[in-house]
């Protein structure tokens, strides 16, 4: 997929994610995060989430959870110590 996240993002990206399950078997985060770019990216409405992304509910409903958790800032951080020690390099 054109704006999917490769390998190494995942890599980056997965340790920092809450995982608690509970009874309902989880939707991948990984296409879940990929729904949510696709929305930033798009700035098209939530219930326009393609169905590959998963339902557009799970995928505004993390979004809103992993901000009030923090999630996100945590998410930037990483990206931006990687990218500042490839620049270092």
């Amino acid at each position: 997929m054109r704006h999917a996240l490769n390998d190494a993002e995942w890599r980056l990206i997965c340790p920092i994610l809450p995982c608690k399950t509970r009874g309902v078997p989880r939707v991948d985060d990984r296409r879940v995060l990929n729904g949510i770019f696709w929305i930033l990216k798009s700035g098209a409405p939530w219930h326009d989430l393609p169905e590959r992304y998963g339902p557009y509910t799970t995928c505004y409903n993390r979004f809103n959870r992993w901000r009030r958790a923090g999630v996100w800032d945590r998410i930037l951080i990483a990206i931006s110590h990687r990218d500042y020690r490839r620049s270092a390099a």
